[in-house]
């Protein structure tokens, strides 16, 4: 069974993930799958140069201002970046052996269509709380964070598209809910 966990930037995905670590369960990290294969892989590398320009490496590495400028561009150039690092994370996933992964932007960036997913878990957090975690994680305005947030996919949509909801307020039991989630996922 393949059971993915998804959520809102400043949700608590890891939070989360780090709860399922005390439970024996590995989760894979699409997002640092992703930087991973952006620094490895030599079709992706290529990939980009030809997309974006040669400037996206500089010395072998991964210019990230340049990379979060193109993407803020446009949706295009989101969805640009998508179809040539998603095909290789999906191929990662498939043979890492992991049963759970974890992606923000698993129904945004229609990553769910490229692996074969059972269950789906939300992670969500109240507005306020959400802006909160990224400034202080992130170190930016509260504008910023509104705009990362306003980018991906509404928390009510991500909810309705998911099999199962663990709210990461700060101040419902987390453990409790991870626990009564494995209990459901693997005794039904």
């Amino acid at each position: 069974m393949k059971i993915a966990i998804t959520g809102g930037i400043g949700a608590g995905k890891s939070f989360v993930c780090q709860w399922l670590r005390k439970y024996g369960i590995e989760v894979y990290d699409c997002d640092a799958a992703a930087k991973r294969l952006m620094r490895s892989s030599s079709m992706i590398r290529s990939s980009l140069i030809a997309l974006i320009g040669e400037h996206v490496y500089e010395q072998d590495k991964l210019q990230k201002r340049v990379m979060a400028e193109f993407i803020l561009a446009s949706p295009d150039n989101v969805q640009a970046v998508n179809d040539i690092v998603h095909p290789a994370v999906a191929a990662d996933f498939e043979q890492s052996g992991y049963d759970w992964l974890e992606s923000a932007i698993l129904f945004d960036s229609n990553f769910h269509t490229r692996i074969d997913i059972n269950k789906v878990v939300c992670v969500t957090a109240p507005l306020e709380t959400r802006i909160s975690r990224i400034m202080r994680r992130d170190g930016i305005s509260r504008e910023k964070a509104l705009e990362w947030i306003h980018r991906q996919l509404p928390q009510e949509e991500v909810i309705r598209l998911s099999n199962y909801e663990i709210c990461n307020d700060g101040n419902m039991d987390v453990d409790l809910q991870v626990r009564e989630l494995l209990k459901e996922i693997y005794n039904s």
